[in-house]
């Protein structure tokens, strides 16, 4: 058996209102990824910000049904399983984003989860 770092997560329920699904909507339409290092960053910008963006409607559409921070890291872990091949930068940025997203909902720690998938960030 392979080992899952949700194992790991101390799920705690979470407080959330109007505000806080506002905050979510704006952090998806905003422009991600504009300090990725290097040249020509377009298709892993779009990569990265189409990964972050289905995460947030899946948190949007899905955090009144399930208010817990199990669930939403489980969210996230669906997607970091999506850009664990990108190179170490665009995961440092993706890491960054989704530390963004946890202070909206109030979740102070991932309890290992990006570690897990981000190496360390």
């Amino acid at each position: 058996m392979t080992y899952d770092p949700l194992a790991e997560v101390i799920d705690a329920p979470i407080e959330f209102d109007d505000t806080t699904v506002t905050k979510l909507h704006i952090l998806r339409v905003v422009e991600k990824f504009d300090s990725l290092p290097g040249e020509n960053t377009a298709d892993e910008k779009a990569r990265l910000s189409a990964v972050l963006n289905d995460l947030l409607v899946r948190l949007i559409e899905g955090v009144h049904a399930n208010p817990s921070k199990l669930w939403v890291l489980s969210e996230f872990q669906r997607s970091l399983k999506l850009v664990e091949n990108e190179d170490t930068e665009a995961r440092e940025h993706f890491g960054s984003e989704l530390e963004t997203v946890m202070d909206v909902l109030g979740i102070e720690s991932s309890d290992g989860l990006l570690a897990a998938y981000l190496g360390g960030i």
